[in-house]
């Protein structure tokens, strides 16, 4: 086995840029553990990273190229993912309306579902790997070389989003006021909508 790490300063950048890029991973980290706490926020990073590992195995182990040669695999994954997060937005604009009447709303109790079933259903983390990691591959063995890339890409995500998930958690005491979680809930609604027609589209 030879690993190959004249390109790993390269890659440790181009990660700090994807990693810090706010997405669907971030906000609903975000409002999960401001809203249940640090252990909810912690299970909804385990499901997000059990996906992405699944993701990120299927393209280090080949089959990744291979369902990417299929568009009608992809185009399936796109439309469940799409309507996953399209049904995560109906939920939380509809927990905002009943709040607005004045009906009380239970937080969904499945963290670790919904982060492993928005990455599991989104084939752009698939899509990313095949095109993400092999550009920066050196001259040792591409098999371990994808592995290592891996491995430090999902650890550097995993360690990003912690950060996230401990510092909601600890302000949320702080912030769990009517009109803060109204506008939180307002903007994660809106982002998984723009996401969901960004799938479609």
């Amino acid at each position: 086995m030879h690993l190959d790490f004249t390109q790993l300063p390269a890659f440790l950048i181009a990660c700090a840029v994807v990693v810090l890029t706010p997405g669907v991973d971030a906000f609903l980290l975000l409002r999960t553990s401001m809203r249940s706490g640090t252990r909810s926020g912690l299970l909804a990073l385990a499901g997000i990273h059990t996906a992405a590992f699944i993701q990120v195995a299927l393209v280090i182990s080949g089959l990744g190229v291979v369902i990417a040669r299929y568009p009608a695999v992809l185009t399936g994954l796109r439309w469940i993912g799409a309507a996953y997060l399209l049904y995560l937005a109906v939920s939380i604009t509809r927990g905002l309306l009943r709040r607005s009447t004045g009906v009380a709303v239970e937080v969904p109790p499945r963290p670790f579902r919904q982060g492993f079933l928005t990455n599991i259903t989104n084939p752009k983390m698939l899509l990313f790997s095949l095109a993400f990691l092999p550009q920066f591959i050196g001259g040792g063995d591409p098999t371990y070389q994808l592995g290592m890339l891996a491995a430090v890409f999902l650890g550097l995500a995993a360690l990003w989003e912690l950060t996230i998930v401990v510092a909601a958690a600890r302000v949320a005491g702080s912030l769990r006021r009517p009109g803060v979680t109204t506008a939180l809930d307002a903007v994660c609604a809106a982002v998984f909508l723009t996401m969901s027609v960004g799938l479609v589209l």
